[in-house]
């Protein structure tokens, strides 16, 4: 991903071209009489014009504004949603908030008699609604949407934070065909831009703006910057990816310094790792809440049952504080309730129960510390630029022997050692009281593992008769049994599987397991499947992937210019047992194969092998990376296409004469 760093400077160029926005409630026929778009006939809306425009005022407080416009051609119901509007604004407890203010809007379209027609949008009809106490959404619909109208809006955000400059996305989920983005940055600001994404700029323009800014009896000059692109492809998202922010065409500002217009104090905002680390040591809401050891002086004996080795102790802590702790689902890094309050309650969030849990190691005196990350769909974390907003998420890690393992106590259902698949996340910022913080690579503990055992044997009625039994481990055993506890007891999560499964019926079952999380599920099922009606034929086709068919390819682009990202490494296994009734044999067999990655990246293997009243089929399903770079895309796309169309192929019975 090519960089471009842009320090503000006052540049005047010899030749300016100049942005501007567009006029508002005008329409051209030519618009609402295009069908498509030229350059993506798939297409369902585009962007015909977008522009944005941000300056940081002098009145009262250095507000930031922040104006948004654009005009939108809709060429069928499939894209209706980019008339659902939500422009999220940010709130902090000291009564600062961000507000969105002279919303309008109009839809054109024509009508039976080929008259164009607008419809305003009501301003009655923009409301705000409370997300959480860091947020809230302020929503509104375009009216009368139909197939070819063309929306515009435009609104203005004030905000309070002025150091915190708005980025800007060239690309979005449909195409653009012109977006333009215009920042006005006063001269005792000094901010970095960056470039992301895989387009080039059209447009990089800087200008002087003569004494624009005056506060404080500071007056200074502005910079003026204008960026576009034409032509933007819209980012299509595909299956095993990370946060789509991270690949995203587009402008991000980070601030460096600025001077204070009313003292004329210099303030550099850059932070080194060091500070980071010394501000979350001494912050009231981590660092703090961590040293506060002497809170389970006394419960540690209860908790740990007179362990000795800190493997169990440590496992005995974390079950504690698991089952005891229930998360309230809201993630951050912070302490929100304190780490008393949290256990008198016996609810909080991610950096409550987390931050718990390091503390109890640390009072057992385990080696612990807490690990700052990024979720997946919050986008990866600039090591160039360190800042705490980056993180979003905490966890535990724990060091005991030679061994780390990495632990989260908000789901019940977590194994010691395994972390949610949403934090399996480029790497992790591990924060400890007494020694520096240090980077950490967020990899998977265990892979997803399943394997699939089935002794049927075919009956003269035409029903396969036997028994499935199926291990799960890793995570793949982590998501059944969220599917599991999903029902009020296991009977009904057995009658919802029965009657997901058209022509199987489940006779008996035995599950095993199901709250022993560091151990294999196992699911045993005695079944009766329908597969033939009329058992009098010559040859019978039968599919030996008849439950565990892979029919749809996750991989469809052309390239992609971003990675495959699993999280985790998987394995399949199925082994089939048939019995035929002695009236048959196999006339047609499935072929052995064997195909694989590049680099060892994974293989697909099956096997047949003929017994004396039947047959064994087996296939194994490998993929040894987590992530894959978009350079073994195509080779990746090629291997599902592979197992798709081997797993098309019938074995055929054949009726002994």
């Amino acid at each position: 991903m090519k960089k471009l760093l842009l320090l503000f400077s006052a540049v005047l160029l010899s030749q300016l071209l100049y942005a501007q926005d567009f006029p508002y409630d005008s329409y051209n026929l030519s618009d609402l009489e295009m069908k498509s778009y030229e350059k993506d006939k798939t297409a369902h809306a585009v962007v015909l014009k977008e522009f944005g425009k941000t300056w940081i005022s002098s009145g009262d407080g250095l507000p930031l504004y922040h104006e948004y416009h654009v005009k939108i051609k809709i060429f069928d119901s499939k894209a209706f949603d980019e008339g659902n509007i939500t422009i999220p604004i940010h709130k902090s407890d000291n009564n600062d908030f961000e507000q969105v203010r002279d919303v309008v809007g109009v839809t054109y379209y024509t009508d039976e008699q080929g008259n164009v027609q607008r419809s305003y949008l009501d301003p009655k009809t923009v409301v705000t609604e409370n997300r959480n106490k860091y947020w809230d959404l302020v929503k509104f619909a375009m009216p009368n949407l139909r197939n070819g109208c063309v929306i515009e809006y435009k609104y203005t955000l004030q905000s309070p934070y002025s150091l915190t400059f708005r980025d800007w996305d060239f690309q979005g989920t449909i195409p653009k065909i012109y977006s333009e983005y215009e920042a006005h940055i006063p001269g005792v600001f000094n901010f970095k831009a960056s470039l992301r994404g895989f387009y080039k700029l059209d447009k990089n323009v800087s200008e002087i703006e003569h004494e624009c800014f005056s506060a404080g009896g500071t007056k200074c000059d502005c910079s003026k910057i204008t960026y576009a692109m034409k032509d933007v492809p819209a980012f299509v998202k595909e299956d095993y990816m990370t946060a789509p922010k991270n690949f995203l065409s587009a402008i991000n500002f980070e601030l460096n310094d600025y001077i204070n217009p009313y003292n004329g104090q210099k303030t550099v905002k850059t932070q080194t790792w060091a500070d980071i680390d010394y501000n979350m040591k001494h912050h009231e809401e981590f660092g703090v809440q961590m040293r506060k050891t002497s809170v389970f002086k006394d419960k540690l004996p209860a908790i740990t049952g007179g362990a000795t080795d800190n493997l169990e102790k440590a496992k005995a802590i974390y079950h504690y504080i698991q089952s005891n702790l229930k998360h309230n689902r809201f993630i951050g890094i912070y302490s929100d309730n304190g780490l008393r309050k949290t256990l008198d309650t016996h609810s909080g969030s991610t950096a409550d129960i987390n931050l718990a849990l390091v503390t109890a190691l640390k009072a057992a005196g385990i080696d612990a510390e807490a690990v700052l990350l990024s979720t997946r769909d919050h986008g990866f974390i600039s090591k160039l630029y360190p800042a705490i907003g980056d993180f979003n998420y905490v966890v535990a890690k724990a060091n005991i022997g030679d061994k780390s393992y990495m632990l989260d106590a908000t789901d019940a259902l977590m194994p010691f050692g395994l972390l949610p698949e949403e934090c399996i996340n480029d790497q992790g910022r591990v924060m400890s009281l007494d020694k520096p913080s240090y980077w950490i690579d967020m990899v998977a503990a265990q892979k997803r593992t399943r394997t699939h055992i089935m002794n049927l044997t075919l009956q003269t009625n035409g029903k396969l008769t036997g028994k499935l039994i199926y291990y799960s481990n890793g995570y793949e055993a982590l998501e059944k049994r969220r599917s599991i506890k999903k029902f009020n007891s296991i009977d009904e999560y057995v009658e919802n599987l029965d009657e997901k499964m058209a022509k199987v019926k489940i006779s008996k079952y035995d599950i095993k397991n199901v709250d022993s999380l560091e151990n294999s599920l196992i699911e045993s099922y005695d079944v009766e499947i329908d597969v033939y009606n009329n058992m009098d034929a010559g040859r019978l086709a039968f599919n030996p992937y008849m439950l565990h068919r892979m029919t749809d390819n996750p991989f469809k682009l052309e390239d992609r210019t971003y990675p495959v990202d699993m999280g985790t490494a998987t394995d399949t296994r199925i082994v089939l047992t048939v019995t035929l009734p002695e009236q048959y044999t196999v006339e047609t067999a499935p072929e052995n194969k064997a195909t694989g990655l590049p680099n060892q990246g994974g293989r697909f293997i099956t096997s047949y092998e003929t017994n004396p009243d039947g047959f064994t089929f087996s296939h194994i399903i490998q993929l040894n990376k987590p992530i894959y770079s978009s350079d073994e895309y195509p080779y990746l796309k090629e291997f599902y296409n592979t197992i798709i169309k081997a797993e098309k192929a019938d074995i055929i019975f054949k009726k002994k004469s």
